[in-house]
């Protein structure tokens, strides 16, 4: 980056493998210099492929109470006012004709299990009506609540997210299986960890729609945005936005969808790239 860039006017970050370290914490350094850029005037959202009622232990952590972009751009949420803005489903069609893509193309690797995520309307919704799994999922988190239902009651609702599991996979062989039998017209599909986990969304439904919405609230030009990321669910974020900033540890892709690459999650990264400014 050069060093004469004015200094962002709104930064979007995402949190694991960025925001957070290892131990899922966010550094001293890293809290002060989001509160200093706070107090000039700077807009800071988190960017993230969690579901809204997921982010308050990082929130926790952290001087702001923002409006965030989850689930992967499909949720626009004040955490304030613990309400949900906006939202985009995927419609239950759709849905079935991703999933029955998968189920093919991953027959010979033990098959698919699925899950879906329903938006509710604030962080005290019922867990359980909002996050349904189908047979066989294997969850790659410690799960805070969850519905069961047999694989069509799960997609017979529109979702802000489906998600596909196969576990011996990993989510770039998934995501190489099945990408090319699916129309990006008719979904996307994008992974945020290296388990074989898919994230399916309406079409166009990305982080970078949440940050330009934000950006539109803020009235903030993109030029003046800046984002963070380490994962493919983070790299149409760091094109749109004025300055894309990818972790040292993130996925080569994101690498080469950044204009630059700062410090790993553990190193510091994020505190680095702010304290240019603030």
């Amino acid at each position: 980056m050069e060093m004469t860039r004015p200094a962002p006017k709104l930064v979007a970050s995402d949190i694991d493998g960025t925001l957070l370290n290892s131990a899922d914490r966010v550094i001293p350094r890293l809290r002060e210099v989001i509160g200093r850029a706070t107090a000039a005037g700077c807009e800071v959202a988190l960017a993230t492929g969690r579901p809204h009622r997921w982010i308050y232990p990082v929130l926790e952590q952290l001087p702001i109470r923002p409006v965030c972009v989850t689930s992967n751009g499909a949720v626009l949420y004040d955490s304030a006012a613990d309400r949900v803005l906006d939202s985009h489903v995927l419609a239950s069609d759709t849905m079935e004709h991703v999933l029955s893509v998968a189920e093919r193309a991953l027959a010979s690797e033990g098959g698919v299990a699925v899950a879906a995520e329903r938006v509710g309307v604030s962080s005290k919704d019922l867990a359980e009506d909002l996050f349904v799994i189908g047979p066989g999922y294997m969850h790659t988190w410690e799960e805070q609540g969850f519905g069961m239902a047999e694989r069509d009651e799960v997609i017979s609702r529109p979702s802000v997210k489906m998600i596909l599991r196969n576990s011996r996979l990993t989510a770039a062989e998934m995501y190489d299986a099945i990408i090319p039998h699916v129309d990006p017209e008719q979904a996307y599909i994008t992974y945020s960890m290296n388990e074989g986990l898919l994230e399916v969304a309406a079409p166009g439904v990305t982080k970078a729609l949440g940050v330009a919405t934000l950006a539109r609230m803020h009235d903030v030009d993109q030029q003046d945005t800046i984002a963070f990321g380490d994962m493919p669910n983070d790299i149409e974020m760091l094109k749109w936005v004025g300055h894309g900033v990818a972790m040292a540890n993130a996925n080569p892709s994101v690498k080469d969808a950044a204009d630059e690459i700062t410090a790993a999650n553990d190193d510091g990264g994020v505190a680095d790239v702010l304290e240019r400014w603030f």
